[in-house]
Formats: C-alpha cells, sequence, structure tokens
C-alpha cells in the first residue's frame, strides 16, 4: 500500500508540475520569413504538452519521426490542437502542405534518445524542400545530446 501511495504521488506531481506549449503556425512571421512554426524547435520534459495552433489558414501538424514506443500525432486542419509528450526523445513534424517550403519543427523531449535516427533522416528531409533551405538542420543544432 506504500508503494502505491509513493506511485500516486509521484505521478501527481509529475501532473502537477506539467507545462503547456504553444507552438503557431504561421505563413510569415515578424521577420518575413515564410512558412513556419514558431517556435521551431521546443525543448520540454517527459509529461509536457504542446498545443499547435493554427494562426494562419491551410496549416496541421504531423509528426514524421518519433521515439521508438512512442505515438504519432497529427492535428487537424486549422484546428488547434494539444498533445502530450511522455515518451523521451526527439520528435520531427511537419505541416504536410508546406513541407516542401521546409515547415517543419522539432521538439525535444528529455534527452536525445533517438538522435542516430534523426541525423540519418536529416539529410532526406531537407532534399525535400524547394524552399527555406537548412531550416531543419539549423533546428536540428539545438538538439541537446
Amino acid at each position: 500500500m506504500k508503494k502505491f501511495a509513493v506511485l500516486f504521488a509521484v505521478l501527481a506531481l509529475n501532473f502537477a508540475f506539467a507545462k503547456d506549449y504553444e507552438v503557431q503556425m504561421l505563413d510569415m512571421d515578424k521577420n518575413n520569413q515564410t512558412m513556419l512554426f514558431e517556435p521551431g524547435f521546443l525543448q520540454i520534459q517527459p509529461g509536457d504538452s504542446v498545443t499547435f495552433v493554427p494562426t494562419h489558414k491551410s496549416h496541421w501538424a504531423k509528426s514524421v519521426i518519433v521515439p521508438e514506443g512512442a505515438e504519432k500525432f497529427e492535428s487537424k486542419l486549422d484546428e488547434k490542437a494539444t498533445f502530450t509528450f511522455d515518451k523521451e526523445g526527439v520528435y520531427i513534424y511537419v505541416c504536410p502542405p508546406h513541407q516542401m517550403m521546409n515547415m517543419v519543427g522539432i521538439i525535444q523531449v528529455g534527452k536525445a534518445t533517438n538522435l542516430d535516427k534523426i541525423k540519418q533522416a536529416l539529410p532526406k528531409l531537407e532534399k525535400r524542400a524547394t524552399m527555406n533551405e537548412g531550416r531543419l538542420s539549423e533546428y536540428a543544432k539545438s538538439i541537446n545530446e
């Protein structure tokens, strides 16, 4: 019974301290960069959540790489959506209709447990971009090993 109480207390503390972050889906930011998630790189902790906000129309967020054992996520067109990230690792996501414009983002949850997989995927993902080349690689420099 004592173990259950301790486990419950730990879970309650995690929930109490979990944070919600917001990522905006933009056609253009204040620096005239086009088709981007703001922020493009986000570092959070397990149990935190991210809310994707379609500030402009025709956007949604869809994961393309997730850590092993993590669930993929996908919002709906022009709808606000919140996802909770419980599994440590690096998540790469895109706006499907604007992926060629390198509308991509990275969320690092805790430790970068799947960094090798991310490094292997970066060239292929960057190769698909016809605009905003190098954006994903620039975001990836923020990953903490």
